[in-house]
């Protein structure tokens, strides 16, 4: 293949890749051309920490997920037309982590397909159209799914706001309508569903096909849900003639910790209708899934329309999906994802004992947000200063994203083989950082966006 200087490569980039594709560091961009485990490589061999990757679930280029895959490359890759154990093994595996009830699987490609494909068993299950979801929430780029995704409205136009999609504010406890970790929280925004589901019934004669939410929050700012959010809300959605939708794609695979799934989070006895998966499952290989109850699949099933998908389901995907699941549990990847993710929220407390900056630190195992403001009191976000740390921390190469609806909160969700020790790497440069602009006023522009 041919090679670039760095400087070719970003004017070859300019001119034959669409403007709307962004680049991290777009000021300076980093040339990446090597990854391993945690860290990534530039063309100049310079090492980088990896914070932000939670593609790479298991590890850049993990050996077991690439020999696994050079070995069913090299012996068949077909539809799922034919017969093939793979998928069967996948699936039974797959389903084998979540509870009994959700046992059918359709493979998809990508987070946004397997989410646009949720709504379609929803729709034909319920025979309704409509959808709620919640502030800032992000469901995929598909048409559909970019009306699911509020988050990018808050950075476009608006014109591809749809008037089937129904917004309820996002459970925020630290920064939204309704603060603190408590369960009366939690049901107070449950219940602005509920309502949100009477004035549709009631003023405007429509009811929903189905709730969608992810588990916690990625692109909205690392959001944890208060408790008995979730429990409620399914009982209002539930109630409604609705379908519970749990959004996995960023959250599943035991990044979590405590759990192989977030939804988990909220109790033994919550169970989603349809959860859609991807991303992390195929550890930088494009597979995705959708997993729901036989009873919707039955549903979807009696439209008589078949569903195919040429790559969903492929020997080569399931298998590297079941070696992505093998590695997680031979490497014991949940506990170690809770150890070390306690651990860095320890150290990140810590560290907020000294610095007024950061106003929050929040998550769950490697899903860890810390929330900077301009004021404790008034939690004002610290857009400007959460830019400048991520650049400086760049310079000393460390990747980490800043996200929210105001691009002010460090988003740390790592490849699950990050250790203590690129926690205290992390910490100790976040330190010399935040003690570089103690003293410094930023200019904040009035900002609302952010980048996946």
């Amino acid at each position: 293949m041919e090679s670039y200087s760095k400087a070719e490569t970003l004017l070859l980039r300019r001119r034959h890749i669409g403007p709307s594709c962004k680049l991290f560091f777009s000021k300076d961009p980093i040339k990446i051309v090597r990854g391993a485990g945690q860290y990534m490589y530039d063309e100049l061999g310079n090492q980088y920490l990896d914070c932000a990757n939670n593609v790479a679930h298991v590890g850049h280029c993990n050996p077991t997920v690439v020999q696994a895959a050079a070995i069913q490359m090299a012996t068949l890759s077909t539809n799922n037309r034919y017969l093939h154990d793979s998928i069967i093994s996948y699936a039974k595996r797959l389903s084998a982590t979540l509870p009994d009830s959700l046992s059918v699987c359709y493979f998809t490609n990508s987070g946004s397909e397997a989410n646009d494909l949720a709504l379609r068993l929803a729709r034909k299950h319920t025979k309704q159209f409509d959808a709620v979801v919640l502030e800032n929430a992000y469901h995929g780029h598909l048409s559909s799914t970019i009306a699911l995704s509020p988050y990018k409205h808050n950075q476009a136009d608006r014109s591809d706001l749809a008037d089937w999609v129904h917004v309820a504010p996002c459970p925020d406890p630290y920064r939204g309508k309704y603060r603190g970790d408590t369960p009366e929280t939690g049901r107070a925004y449950a219940e602005e569903i509920r309502d949100l589901l009477a004035d549709l019934r009631i003023n405007r004669n429509r009811k929903v096909a189905a709730f969608f939410h992810e588990s916690m929050q990625s692109c909205a700012g690392q959001v944890v849900f208060p408790p008995d959010f979730l429990r409620c809300a399914y009982k209002h959605i539930r109630d409604a003639g609705g379908v519970t939708i749990a959004d996995e794609v960023q959250t599943g695979f035991g990044r979590c910790g405590l759990h192989y799934w977030a939804f988990q989070l909220a109790g033994p006895d919550l169970v989603p209708d349809i959860v859609t998966v991807g991303k992390a499952m195929g550890n930088g290989h494009p597979v995705s899934a959708v997993i729901t109850t036989r009873e919707i699949a039955n549903s979807f099933a009696e439209s008589g329309m078949e569903y195919f998908n040429t790559f969903g389901g492929n020997p080569v995907s399931c298998v590297i999906g079941l070696s992505v699941m093998e590695v997680i549990a031979r490497d014991n990847l949940l506990d170690h994802a809770l150890n070390v993710g306690n651990y860095a929220k320890e150290k990140l407390n810590e560290l907020a004992e000294s610095y007024d900056i950061i106003g929050d630190v929040r998550g769950h195992g490697l899903f860890i947000g810390v929330d900077l403001v301009r004021n404790r009191s008034t939690r004002r976000p610290a857009t400007a200063a959460a830019q400048h740390v991520i650049y400086r921390l760049k310079q000393n190469r460390i990747i980490i994203s800043a996200d929210g609806h105001y691009r002010n909160v460090l988003k740390i969700k790592p490849p699950m083989c990050f250790t203590k020790d690129n926690v205290d790497h992390l910490v100790s440069n976040l330190k010399t950082v935040l003690d570089e602009i103690k003293d410094l006023e930023f200019e904040e522009a009035n900002t609302a966006t952010g980048s996946k």
